[in-house]
């Protein structure tokens, strides 16, 4: 991943790559803080993502369950992905709604936008309703273990209280659309 042509943390003069994956990088600098002392500050440079709250004629939503080898868990989640580079993150969701739940919409709206973990992570998500869906079939990658799970807003919101679902960008947008559009 090549340096973003303006960042504010990649654009500080001592920040130092220190990692380049396939996903994002990681920047090191040392910095002075408020008490002149110089501060340790590390960054996840990430290109951003999306999320997509899938949401059938019967009001109900389309999620997925979906193998995470990170925290070794399959997590009930909304899909989503990273964006590629130069790809605005509306084409990014109509992609990625096919890739990973085989449907397409005739209808996505965009909803919010969060970032993920400021602290140490740049990952901006662009969260968006999709409706209108057609099932066109998934077209998952070969990395991905993704299942499709057809659910009512009674159930999301009772495994989002008893931490059935764990995942944050689908807590957030599920309980986004929730407040103001429910």
């Amino acid at each position: 991943m090549e340096k973003p042509p303006f960042h504010p943390f990649t654009d500080i003069p001592q920040a130092k790559i220190v990692y380049t994956g396939k996903r994002f990088s990681v920047y090191h600098a040392e910095t002075p803080s408020k008490n002149g002392k110089l501060a340790k500050r590390d960054a996840v440079i990430h290109p951003g993502a999306v999320v997509i709250l899938p949401i059938l004629e019967d009001g109900q939503v389309v999620m997925i369950r979906n193998e995470r080898i990170v925290v070794g868990k399959i997590l009930w989640e909304l899909p989503a992905g990273t964006l590629e580079p130069e790809e605005p993150p509306l084409e990014t969701a109509h992609r990625e709604l096919i890739e990973e739940t085989g449907y397409q919409a005739s209808n996505m709206s965009f909803l919010a936008s969060f970032y993920t973990s400021p602290g140490i992570c740049d990952e901006k998500i662009f969260a968006y309703m999709a409706c209108n869906l057609n099932y066109q079939g998934q077209k998952l990658d070969d990395t991905e273990d993704i299942s499709v799970e057809i659910l009512p807003w009674a159930q999301i919101l009772a495994w989002i209280k008893d931490g059935t679902i764990q995942d944050g960008k689908t807590i957030s947008t599920l309980l986004y659309y929730q407040t103001y559009f429910l």
